[in-house]
C-alpha cells in the first residue's frame, strides 16, 4: 500500500507548505515507501515548466517534483483544475505528469494506505 499526497496550494503562496509536503514525499520514496501525488486547485502550476521560484525563494519546488517523477514516484493531475487553476493556466505540463480524472483520485484514496493533504 502507497501514501497519497493531494496538494492544493499554489506552490509559492508565501508559505512553505508545497515544500514541506514535497520533503515528506521524496523522504518516503527514499525510505523505499511507494508514494503517489495528485495536484489539485492551484497546485496544478507544479507540473508547469513555467512555475518558477520567485525572487529570493531558495527551493525550486517544479525540479523536486521532477526529481520524485524520476525516482518512479506516480503524480497526476486533475484534468478539470489543468485549465481552471494557477497562475499560468492553459500553459503546457512537462512529461510524467499524468492528467486524470476525479475518478482516478477517488481510486487512488480507497487503494492507499494513508491519504495525507497539503
Amino acid at each position: 500500500m502507497s501514501t497519497l499526497i493531494i496538494f492544493n496550494r499554489q506552490p509559492y503562496d508565501g508559505s512553505d507548505v508545497t515544500w514541506n509536503g514535497l520533503r515528506l514525499a521524496s523522504t518516503l520514496a527514499q525510505d523505499g515507501h511507494p508514494v503517489r501525488i495528485f495536484l489539485m486547485n492551484d497546485s496544478v502550476d507544479l507540473a508547469r515548466d513555467s512555475c518558477r521560484p520567485p525572487t529570493g525563494y531558495d527551493q525550486d519546488l517544479v525540479a523536486i517534483l521532477k526529481k520524485l517523477i524520476a525516482q518512479g514516484v506516480a503524480v497526476k493531475v486533475c484534468g478539470t483544475c489543468m485549465a481552471r487553476c494557477g497562475i499560468h493556466k492553459n500553459e503546457p505540463y512537462y512529461a510524467g505528469a499524468n492528467r486524470a480524472t476525479m475518478a482516478e483520485l477517488a481510486e487512488w484514496v480507497i487503494t492507499s494506505q494513508r491519504t495525507l493533504t497539503f
